[in-house]
């Protein structure tokens, strides 16, 4: 039998009120931020613009107010998992500290399941992306459309549009590789294999990846 073992974390567990507190408990961390902070749970991002050595030292006199924020909260920084990811043409590429010891740089993080490099070329995002839904989708044994469909529809789909008007690709060959996915998942429709692949679409009611990136981009704007 089986024991509890406790959950060793940043963000209280055991029930929606845990995350709500630690929120209401950080939402003074930004007091006094001069650049563009951003919080999600237990995870935050500083972003600031360094074309001179001011925004440099911006960000510095930031991490310093971090870091004298977490002191008096009696917390402290995951130093492990800091980084610093230099984004843009030309960038200096300073070294910044926190609490005295110095952040390591990486070329690529990833932000809420969206893998961002320092070119913001989205190549790499959407190979995993395809990887994800081919998994699945080699799990997928049935050809029957009942099975099929709701199956790729629930698992597959969402993988391949998870934030997608952010990572948009913008070159050929990556929306390429993404609508492969949904091509080859239709095919695998019993009755359809002999349909061309906007034929299968059609008898499945369903769009191509590109319609619906082109959808979400129209509701966005909307909205």
């Amino acid at each position: 039998m089986s024991k509890w073992q406790p959950v060793m974390s940043g963000v209280p567990q055991g029930s929606v009120l845990g995350p709500v507190l630690f929120n209401i408990f950080d939402r003074d961390m930004d007091n006094g931020i001069e650049c563009t902070i951003s919080k999600f749970a237990d995870d935050a991002k500083l972003c600031g613009v360094v074309i001179t050595l001011e925004g440099r030292d911006a960000i510095q006199r930031d991490l310093d107010r971090l870091e004298k924020w977490a002191c008096a909260n009696f917390l402290k920084f995951n130093q492990a998992k800091c980084k610093i990811l230099h984004v843009g043409q030309g960038n200096p590429k300073h070294k910044y500290r926190l609490g005295g010891e110095w952040i390591e740089s990486s070329p690529e993080e990833k932000n809420l399941g969206v893998l961002v490099d320092e070119k913001l070329n989205m190549r790499w995002q959407c190979v995993l992306t395809a990887q994800k839904a081919n998994r699945i989708k080699r799990s997928m044994v049935s050809g029957l459309r009942e099975v099929i469909l709701p199956l790729y529809s629930a698992l597959m789909r969402p993988h391949l549009e998870y934030c997608v008007w952010i990572w948009s690709p913008q070159h050929k060959k990556d929306m390429d590789l993404l609508e492969s996915v949904q091509r080859k998942a239709t095919k695998m429709l019993k009755g359809l294999e002999h349909l061309f692949y906007e034929d299968r679409l059609r008898e499945l009611g369903l769009f191509s990846l590109e319609k619906r990136r082109l959808q979400g981009d129209l509701t966005m704007a909307f909205q």
